[in-house]
């Protein structure tokens, strides 16, 4: 199978199983979950779905949630897709959401340490006097 299949096959799940999760799915665990992406093996027997959280401590819960509704998942994408294959459903973190929000507050950080180091440089008295 090509890459470009797979691609394709991936973003079908991604687009269906974020449609399921915003209207199908109860579960509160699974609330707040943002798809990111869905990476299927070249196989099709495999698609590893990636996802994202503000709050990371609830990843265990998350995981949980979707592993018991992966069944559901499955049957409803094969409804949908009608591939001869499909993949069997396993949950990703994907902190990269996470890390960008650390990676952005130590740039606000460091941003701020030199204002007030220039703001500081320019208030300084200046005790040498002027050689005009």
């Amino acid at each position: 199978m090509g890459a470009r299949r797979t691609r394709r096959v991936g973003n079908l799940i991604l687009a269906e199983l974020a449609e399921l999760l915003l209207r199908r799915v109860k579960d509160p665990r699974l609330e707040g979950l943002t798809l990111t992406a869905v990476d299927v093996s070249p196989d099709l027997h495999q698609a590893k779905v990636f996802y994202s959280l503000l709050d990371p401590q609830r990843q265990p819960q998350v995981e949980a949630g979707f592993a018991a509704a992966a069944p559901f998942l499955r049957r409803e994408l094969a409804a949908r897709l009608r591939i001869k294959t499909l993949p069997r459903l396993e949950a990703v973190f994907d902190g990269s959401i996470v890390r960008g929000l650390a990676m952005d507050e130590l740039i606000k950080k460091a941003r701020q340490a030199d204002g007030e180091r220039a703001a500081g440089q320019d208030a300084a008295p200046a005790d040498e006097p002027d050689d005009a």
